[in-house]
């Protein structure tokens, strides 16, 4: 199911989804209507009475060289969300009626960031010291303006005084598992200016891709930049091989730099060492452990293959370096570092002696060799190294800062040893986990991290001593693809989690509120939508839970939204939801058969357009595979389908460690068969040391069985064989009688046997009277 979906009913079970999707009626919450709606909360700020009117008569004035870069560019924020033109004049016209951009060299604020805005009833002006305050002054201008084209627009009268908490505040996308055009990149850059982020950490190398261009090492892209994906994805219609390619140019690059630069973001590149080389090796075996070349990784997962340690590969690291730095200008470069599994080098006698050699410990001593030794490279350009928690490990380089990814203690680490530090952890700031529990959330990874565990991430720790706190440089959120097929679910992925990043990357600790936010969130949806910014819908939809009758013949049904909006507005006849509706108070019974529709209400109006669905007795009889829930949770991920190549894919619900499914209190009572749609994928993990987690039940014929029981451990209440292969479809139905069982029961529903290298996965159980 994709984002797509949202404009039509999806499956009906115990728990059925009523979709929220966007609408031009979204408005801001109540609480937002005496307060600027503006995220990220500024410093300071204070209301005044009055307003200033925005027409086509108003200029936007600046007489200084340096400030016109940002009056052109609230111009062009306006044009873009509000139809609106502004002249920008480097001519001092009449005081009144105009927006003024000063650079003021006495302006508050420590940092070249901050700048002040005043707006009475004749005129704005935005003050800084420096163009990138301005920059972030023309933001919170542009954000003051009432969402929605008008030929006037008022700006209330205040004064804000306003600087950033952290100096990194940070977005990283990985281009290497799935590549973006350089547009797209274009466009999140636009959208990181618009929530104050000013550095994008851009992974470009992994085992799935080379996506830089080394004019030294042209095979890096033009073999490391392909890969044939699994499955049917990597086959066209003649059965042919289809690669999967793509990479930048050394002037497309430039390009996205300077792009950057203007909005005042700094791009810091990764290369990454000694692991996560697959990509590099298939396109200069030599740069290996293995004799026997790998072909660029199709798989997810943590891959075992390494860098060797020969002076030759140093050598070439450092020249890839030297190009990426004539090419990225930031004061970092990114190396990497984590998840490199030294099985390798551990097996390889050539690895052992070089070891000896440079008279490191061990392992952990030969990767951290290696860093300091690109280290000193980088250094010797004028760049700074950053790595993953991982570089601690064997002890870290001089100056190397360290992205804390496993949690929090690798930083805190880094930093009583004296490091800077980037706090990114897994946990709280990994942006490719589901951000709900919804069946309409697309592929990703196994934990949910929703809007507010992001908005309550605190990334200075209560036991870092007060000394140490400098070194805390700021917070970024990472941005995963291998389930990323399209830009839709970056995007989906990104928004709005990202307005919740930038409150605490820029806002002061003691302005930062929960429900001021959420009061606050209804508006910037609305700037989304007038920038084109496809944001994720699930945090926003109404969830039904029902509870049905012995006879199937009504539910009770209970609805909610995760964000806690509490204006539920519900029909049962069919109708649009309106303010008028009947509204939610708490759990209701319903006959059926029946329509619900239901749409969550903020200010009298409709937060989203609502969606329906058409409940029946035969409905309650179906679960699809995001209704039930995995037997263990070992490591369930949300999977898509490997074909067709182009188009829309099915997604399932799969655990890779335990294929088992449960439908918990299953009423059995008159259920005479059962029915169940599976579907078969490529097995395309890389598991490395946690390979043996993974369980299955023995199979007891060829092709494994499908079991069905009462309970995991339970009674066995069917079993039928599996095929060799599905349908020509990808997908086989099983049917079977079901032994009776009264009452209702936990069902479990397990594939045996170890299939690989596909799976099967569930896709629909159908109970049958």
């Amino acid at each position: 199911m994709t984002i797509s979906d949202c404009l039509r009913p999806v499956a009906l079970g115990a728990l059925i989804l009523l979709a929220v999707c966007p609408s031009g009626a979204m408005a801001a919450a109540g609480t937002a209507a005496s307060e600027p709606a503006l995220i990220p909360a500024p410093a300071s700020m204070q209301r005044n009475e009055g307003s200033f009117v925005v027409d086509p008569a108003t200029q936007v004035v600046a007489l200084d060289p340096q400030a016109r870069a940002a009056a052109e560019q609230l111009a062009g924020f306006v044009a873009k969300s509000h139809g609106l033109k502004l002249k920008v004049r480097d001519k001092n016209g009449a005081n009144k009626g105009a927006i003024h951009f000063r650079i003021d060299p006495k302006a508050a604020g420590e940092s070249p960031e901050s700048y002040t805005l005043e707006i009475d009833p004749q005129r704005a002006i935005v003050s800084a010291r420096d163009p990138r305050g301005l920059f972030y002054g023309a933001v919170t201008l542009w954000q003051l303006l009432p969402p929605g084209e008008a030929r006037a627009l008022s700006l209330p009268a205040l004064r804000i005084d306003d600087t950033p908490r952290f100096a990194w505040r940070g977005l990283m996308l990985d281009s290497a598992r799935h590549f973006q055009s350089v547009d797209q990149i274009k466009q999140m850059l636009d959208a990181m200016a618009l929530h104050k982020l000013n550095t994008f950490h851009w992974h470009l190398t992994d085992d799935q891709g080379w996506r830089i261009e080394i004019k030294r090492y042209p095979k890096l892209t033009e073999v490391g930049g392909c890969r044939i994906p699994a499955g049917d994805g990597g086959v066209d219609a003649s059965d042919k091989p289809k690669p999967y390619c793509g990479y930048y140019t050394q002037e497309q690059i430039r390009d996205v730099v300077r792009y950057a630069a203007a909005l005042h973001i700094t791009i810091v590149p990764e290369i990454d060492v000694p692991g996560h080389a697959t990509a590099a090796i298939a396109a200069y075996p030599q740069l290996g452990v293995l004799d026997t070349p790998p072909v660029v990784s199709n798989e997810w997962g943590v891959n075992t293959n390494l860098f060797n340690v020969e002076e030759s590969t140093f050598v070439f690291l450092e020249n890839v370096l030297g190009e990426v730095v004539d090419l990225f200008p930031g004061a970092y470069v990114h190396v990497g570092g984590d998840e490199a599994v030294k099985d390798q080098w551990k097996a390889s006698a050539r690895v052992q002696k070089r070891i000896r050699e440079l008279g490191v410990k061990d392992e952990a001593g030969m990767q951290s060799y290696l860093i300091k030794r690109l280290e000193k490279y980088l250094v010797a350009k004028h760049r700074r190294l950053i790595g993953w928690d991982e570089i601690l490990e064997g002890g870290l380089p001089e100056e190397a800062t360290v992205m804390s990814w496993r949690g929090i203690e690798g930083g805190i680490a880094a930093a009583n040893q004296g490091h800077d530090v980037v706090m990114a952890p897994s946990s709280e700031l990994y942006l490719d986990y589901l951000q709900t529990d919804s069946p309409n959330e697309p592929p990703g990874r196994p934990a949910t991290i929703p809007l507010k565990q992001v908005y309550a991430f605190e990334p200075v720790p209560a036991t870092l001593a007060t000394d140490k706190r400098s070194h805390i440089l700021g917070l970024q959120a990472n941005v995963w693809t291998e389930h990323m097929r399209t830009f839709a679910r970056v995007q989906h992925a990104v928004f709005p989690r990202i307005a919740a990043l930038s409150e605490t990357a820029w806002s002061p600790v003691q302005k930062k509120d929960w429900e001021g936010f959420l009061a606050r969130l209804p508006t910037q949806l609305q700037r989304y939508q007038a920038m084109g910014i496809g944001y994720a819908q699930t945090p926003f939809e109404v969830r039904s839970t029902l509870v049905e009758d012995r006879k199937r013949k009504s539910v009770e049904v209970s609805l909610s939204n995760s964000l806690g909006y509490p204006d539920i507005r519900y029909t049962t006849d069919g109708s649009e939801p309106s303010v008028g509706s009947t509204a939610y108070k708490g759990p209701f019974s319903l006959a059926l058969p029946a329509e619900l529709r239901a749409s969550v209400f903020v200010d009298g109006k409709p937060l989203a357009k609502a969606t329906d669905r058409e409940l029946d007795a035969a409905s309650l009889l179906t679960r699809s595979d995001e209704e039930l829930a995995m037997c263990t949770g070992a490591l369930m991920l949300r999977l898509e389908d490997d074909g067709p190549i182009e188009g829309e894919r099915a997604i399932f619900n799969a655990d890779i460690f335990n294929p088992c499914w449960e439908w918990k209190a299953a009423d059995l009572d008159g259920i005479a068969s059962i029915e169940v749609r599976a579907g078969r994928l490529p097995y395309y993990f890389q598991l490395a040391h946690d390979e043996p987690s993974r369980k299955f039940k023995q199979a007891k014929s060829a092709n494994g069985e499908l079991e069905i029981r009462a309970g995991c451990d339970g009674e066995l209440l069917a079993t039928v064989p599996l095929p060799a292969a599905p349908d020509a479809d990808g997908f086989v139905t099983l049917k079977t009688p079901l032994k009776a069982v009264a009452g209702p029961q936990n069902l479990c529903i397990f594939f045996t046997g170890d299939t690989r290298p596909a799976m099967w996965v569930l896709d629909r159980v159908t109970l049958r009277p």
